[in-house]
């Protein structure tokens, strides 16, 4: 019982932070997406190809969450844009909190998208609100089709499904109708994009996806308060 009441206390002070984030990022017209998927999916290289197809002058930033490295900080600096790591030390997933304290020294007026790269992991981070805009999960062909299945509180949760490494298809045994129906028999609304990293393939639908989102925020921020 115990555990029962401490699990809810820890999701209502997260639920409480996310909401203030959620309200700041609101206000400054930001775009936050959460990027979740289990480890070896191709998050990194997804913000890897995004950034690289942003121009220079957009204004984006990353967090990115692993549990001890910072290989990945160091992969999406080399783009030019703010990047900070958030090393969670064996904690399986993102909290509201760790990206309040992150966000500390960054101007948020000077922000339009914020990207967050959760810890690999297809459970905790469903059940932690960042303040962000969409959860967005990616399934790669080289997992099962039965993916949301087994896991579908993040597929519910997810705006958009991100179908990675489809230049993989005629190498691996993935039937990919059968995951897309899988997925929106957990969540029949889900948005679904088809990408490879490798060869480009789907990545203007994605980066469209992101500037729909972006406008969104824009044109959000700017209505008045009532």
């Amino acid at each position: 019982m115990q555990r029962v009441e401490l699990g809810q206390k820890v999701l209502s002070e997260n639920a409480r932070i996310a909401a203030e984030l959620r309200e700041r990022f609101h206000d400054h017209g930001i775009l936050c997406l959460n990027l979740i998927s289990a480890p070896g999916s191709g998050k990194t290289s997804l913000l890897e190809r995004t950034l690289e197809l942003l121009g220079k002058d957009e204004r984006v930033a990353v967090l990115t969450g692993d549990i001890q490295t910072e290989n990945d900080a160091t992969r999406l600096k080399r783009f030019g844009f703010p990047v900070k790591q958030i090393t969670t030390g064996g904690t399986c997933h993102l909290d509201a909190q760790m990206i309040d304290r992150h966000l500390a020294d960054w101007q948020l007026e000077n922000i339009d998208i914020l990207f967050i790269e959760n810890v690999g992991n297809l459970v905790c981070p469903s059940s932690y609100d960042l303040g962000e805009d969409a959860k967005i999960v990616l399934l790669s062909v080289t997992e099962g089709e039965d993916k949301p299945l087994k896991y579908p509180s993040i597929f519910f949760k997810s705006e958009l499904m991100i179908l990675n490494k489809v230049d993989l298809l005629p190498y691996v045994p993935f039937n990919p109708d059968v995951a897309l129906e899988n997925a929106r028999r957990v969540h029949p609304e889900i948005d679904i994009v088809k990408v490879s990293c490798t060869t480009g393939e789907g990545l203007d639908l994605w980066m469209d996806w992101i500037e729909k989102g972006r406008r969104t925020a824009k044109a959000r921020a700017a209505e008045p308060v009532a």
